[in-house]
């Protein structure tokens, strides 16, 4: 028995909440970057890889808002001038970022929003959520934004607790890269906003005395980012003032009016609670444990602890001669008792159902409908889902983990069926085939240049391949008569 209580010391001694924490970012780095280029490239990859190639080798980029801001070509560009492009050099900075959202965790548990068990389960939520991995696999601008919001929220946190100008630069920047990546940040912002807004006017959060000089440098850094990157280093001044068709360029907030018409159109439509299904096919656990931790909130203080007991003097009372005096005098001793009072770490979880929310309210309504929207929805949710960790949540969270990392495996490491939900437009592994095919044939056309991946996989490399229509659907000079690219050729 002695024995059995010292390893059972030794094992608590070594098992510490760092080295945990430590472990769990081991499996976070295991689960994003271990063959990372398994799986062919999706559509979208395709495009985004193509378009930070010819940045790299043509220095050509202008602002299209259908395919979104410039932070991710720039970044990748770079990435292949270091290390050559490739799929695998193409996918390792989402997989970097999709790693860095579990060090954020242990930020907001430094200042005391969230405590060792909530953080602990918070950054396994993040590290094994099947979306919050596939994703951060993937090459799309999703997990760039997701890094920049969470990293903005910490900001304005540490700004709040110290006052320090640092922390406004900090959010200045995240909240400019942000805005770099997808046209959706301005919702996130206006969220954060609102929220923090009310509760500095309610006195929850104090400003410090130089928040004026902080927010107009802020200002002025956000603005000084996104003009240098939306211009294109001052390439393309126009894309700050205006449109110019001359140069296919398309002003800032021009972006707008374009997916307003993609919302309208519903090019990629669905049902509001399109994500729903995702949620109870991917994030099980989490969707649960977030309903019941916003629950718990939203019922924080109301006694039912004693329910029966009350009921059986509450009849006791009906069949006895106890004048309606003592019930009344009884009544108003009841509601003498305090409430409960909120402190700052109920504040945080205050605003992360506010944030999680109002964000699945705004991707029920928007018109594009795509499974990569979910992990905006999902950063909030894991914190939700850890609020108020009693023993039944943590033994329900360790049993959910499970599912979890059986999900993801199979979503991210098996070359799974194209019609899963998760990869929409992923290509088929059958693409392979394919591609010796045209490796194998002296003269390939295919249809033109949005063929994707094809460009992506033969044009950068100068393989005699020719496309039948150009990419804005003229007809090329070329007889499809030489279309070589048959079984067997």
């Amino acid at each position: 028995m002695q024995q059995a209580a010292e390893f059972s010391h030794k094992i608590r001694q070594f098992f510490t909440f760092e080295r945990i924490f430590l472990l769990i970012l081991l499996v976070s780095v295991f689960l994003r970057f271990w063959q990372l280029d398994l799986k062919l490239f999706h559509h979208d990859e395709a495009i985004h890889s193509w378009f930070s190639y010819e940045l790299l080798t043509k220095f050509a980029w202008s602002y299209d808002p259908s395919y979104h801001g410039p932070f991710l070509y720039y970044v990748t560009a770079g990435m292949f001038s270091l290390f050559g492009d490739s799929d695998l050099v193409a996918r390792l900075l989402p997989s970097l970022f999709g790693t860095l959202l579990i060090p954020l965790v242990y930020c907001i548990y430094r200042i005391g929003y969230i405590d060792k068990k909530q953080t602990l389960f918070a950054a396994l939520l993040l590290a094994i959520s099947p979306d919050m991995v596939y994703f951060s696999r993937f090459l799309r601008h999703d997990i760039f934004m997701l890094f920049f919001t969470f990293l903005l929220l910490i900001a304005i946190l540490y700004y709040f607790e110290y006052g320090q100008t640092r922390y406004a630069i900090i959010a200045a920047i995240a909240m400019a890269l942000g805005l770099c990546c997808k046209e959706e940040m301005p919702v996130i912002l206006l969220i954060f906003a609102s929220f923090f807004i009310y509760a500095v006017w309610q006195g929850k959060f104090k400003l410090p005395p130089g928040w004026k000089y902080d927010l107009i440098l802020g200002v002025f850094i956000v603005f000084a980012i996104m003009s240098v990157m939306y211009s294109a280093f001052g390439s393309h001044i126009e894309t700050l003032v205006g449109q110019n068709f001359a140069l296919n360029t398309t002003g800032w907030y021009q972006a707008v009016d374009h997916w307003i018409a993609m919302h309208n159109e519903q090019r990629l439509g669905g049902p509001w609670f399109f994500y729903i299904p995702l949620y109870l096919l991917y994030e099980l656990p989490i969707f649960i444990l977030a309903i019941i931790g916003t629950l718990q909130f939203l019922f924080k203080g109301v006694n039912t602890g004693l329910s029966i007991k009350r009921l059986k003097n509450w009849l006791k009372y009906r069949n006895s001669a106890v004048p309606i005096e003592q019930l009344a005098a009884i009544s108003l001793q009841q509601l003498k008792i305090p409430k409960p009072v909120y402190s700052k770490s109920d504040e945080f979880f205050r605003f992360c159902i506010y944030w999680m929310i109002l964000t699945m309210a705004f991707y029920a309504l928007v018109g594009e409908k795509v499974p990569w929207l979910i992990i905006p929805q999902l950063l909030p949710m894991c914190f939700v889902a850890v609020y108020k960790l009693n023993w039944q949540k943590m033994v329900f969270a360790i049993a959910g983990c499970i599912f979890l990392v059986l999900i993801t495996w199979h979503v991210a490491f098996i070359p799974v069926d194209i019609n899963e939900p998760i990869v929409q437009v992923q290509n088929s592994e059958d693409l392979r085939d394919v591609m010796q095919l045209i490796d194998a044939s002296d003269h390939v056309v295919v249809a033109s240049k949005n063929y994707w991946p094809l460009p992506w996989f033969y044009d950068n490399e100068n393989r005699l391949i020719d496309y039948y229509l150009h990419r804005d659907g003229r007809m090329g000079s070329i007889n499809i008569d030489v279309f070589t690219l048959q079984r067997g050729a």
